[in-house]
């Protein structure tokens, strides 16, 4: 067989090509891969100081890479402990990142600079993952520390964006006049270590820091408080925090402009409604609604005539929400019966003195028992917690709630889906998740969501066991 080597040059690129040619067979042309993607991070050469440097006096640190780095984000992954007052700048040059502090080190400390993921090599930008630089003021590292897990009160879940804050030499008022001592980001699973600390007590909190200001300053910002001081040692069982908004934000529609309104979105001013029917056929867990395009001044509920197919009367309880754009009507809705709602002209008026243009009249049927499924639920060891609390969750909402008061549970008309379960413990028995307060210095009722989620068929026997 010979091998025939064929040069090709372009304009910046140099190829071999080898094609082999057997008797009159024909020839096979190929060309090279590139080899495999790089997924190695960066590797630290050096650093001046020394990783680890004690007796540090200096205001600046370089770190030299084995490859060109970039460095990206920086003012969201650097943490410097214990913070200071000033953030350090960094610059990085090819192969090198130079640190500069700008705030007065404090004498026998360690410091920890925390690079996060900034670091990355140029090329495929792999991150040099949570890299730190540690050197320390005085004689010695140290080398004691603080580990734990944040978990929200109500759900039960862990949340990365809040941080955890730790207080050195503080009163309870610290938190919510200062900055902390040192900070801690959550990963995915809620945990949390403050690593290099030296030996004493300290105060231990978490805090979704909505405005930036690094302590607890507002009732509407996630916050979890540890019941006494915790100290520092070199090996720790870790502490569990529990967080909790004590006032849920109000969400503040902003009124639009008569400007914009003129320009963008005409008023609409004839009265209108929608209902809630699925297929034109009514829940038989809920209530029947009549949403309108306009808050209502007055709802006259006998003008609203729910009837059966015979046009005889059925009894209702009809309601407005606070919106004043839902009209609630209740009903004991009976399975596949037909229903007529007459709704009059005037069974309602809007705020400016509009009614309906004509009377109306929906016609619907209820659905059938088939359609929902037969759910049991059964308990074990209950007798080790206190007023456990049920809830369905929906699509993100709480579907129902259901106290769980003995062994067994069941419904025979539950809407079938996907739910996710929580359990949380109704300490004071009011029936409702409570929050916590640290005037007070009140613990949140806490929560657990189950693993596994609950798929309900309709038409089935759904069953699931739950141990506590």
């Amino acid at each position: 067989m010979k091998i025939k080597v064929l040069l090709y040059f372009t304009a910046s690129i140099f190829v071999i090509y080898f094609i082999s040619i057997a008797g009159t067979g024909c020839a096979q042309i190929g060309a090279p891969t590139g080899g495999p993607k790089d997924s190695i991070p960066p590797e630290l050469v050096n650093a001046v100081p020394k990783l680890m440097a004690t007796n540090f006096k200096g205001n600046k640190i370089i770190l030299n890479f084995n490859e060109y780095i970039d460095v990206q984000d920086i003012t969201n992954n650097l943490l410097v402990s214990p913070l200071p007052k000033i953030n350090p700048t960094v610059e990085y040059k090819l192969k090198t990142v130079t640190v500069k502090l700008k705030d007065t080190l404090i004498d026998n400390t360690t410091y920890t600079i925390n690079f996060g993921n900034a670091i990355k090599d140029n090329n495929e930008g792999n991150p040099f993952r949570n890299f730190s630089y540690v050197f320390s003021t005085g004689k010695t590292i140290d080398s004691l520390q603080i580990s734990g897990n944040v978990m929200i009160a109500e759900t039960g879940k862990a949340d990365s964006t809040i941080i955890a804050l730790l207080y050195q030499n503080a009163d309870d008022s610290a938190v919510q006049k200062r900055k902390p001592n040192y900070i801690a980001k959550l990963d995915s699973s809620g945990n949390f270590t403050f690593k290099y600390l030296a030996a004493g007590a300290y105060k231990i909190y978490a805090l979704r820091d909505g405005d930036g200001g690094k302590f607890y300053n507002t009732k509407i910002e996630m916050f979890a408080f540890a019941d006494s001081m915790v100290t520092a040692a070199e090996s720790f069982s870790p502490i569990k925090l529990y967080a909790y908004e004590e006032e849920k934000e109000s969400k503040k529609i902003p009124k639009p402009s008569p400007a914009a309104i003129k320009k963008t979105d005409p008023i609409e001013k004839k009265l209108r409604y929608a209902n809630n029917l699925t297929n034109n056929k009514q829940d038989l867990l809920s209530n029947l609604l009549l949403t309108v395009n306009h808050p209502l001044k007055n709802v006259d509920s006998k003008k609203l005539i729910l009837t059966d197919t015979n046009y005889k009367a059925i009894p209702t309880n009809v309601s407005l929400d606070s919106t004043q754009k839902i009209i609630s009507i209740q009903a004991k809705w009976k399975e596949g019966a037909d229903y007529r709602l007459v709704v009059s002209k005037d069974a309602f008026t809007d705020t400016s003195g509009t009614q309906l243009t004509k009377q109306d009249t929906i016609r619907f049927s209820a659905k059938q028992n088939i359609e929902y499924a037969n759910l049991l639920l059964r308990f074990s060891n209950l007798s080790s917690v206190v007023h456990p609390i049920l809830q369905f969750i929906k699509e993100a909402e709480i579907y129902k709630t259901i106290p769980i008061t003995s062994e067994q549970w069941s419904d025979k008309l539950f809407a079938p889906g996907e739910y996710e379960l929580r359990i949380f413990f109704d300490t004071n028995n009011n029936g409702k998740w409570d929050p916590g307060s640290y005037a007070k210095k009140l613990q949140p009722e806490k929560t657990i969501t189950l693993d596994s989620k609950l798929s309900i068929k309709a038409n089935w026997d759904n069953e699931r066991e739950i141990k506590f």
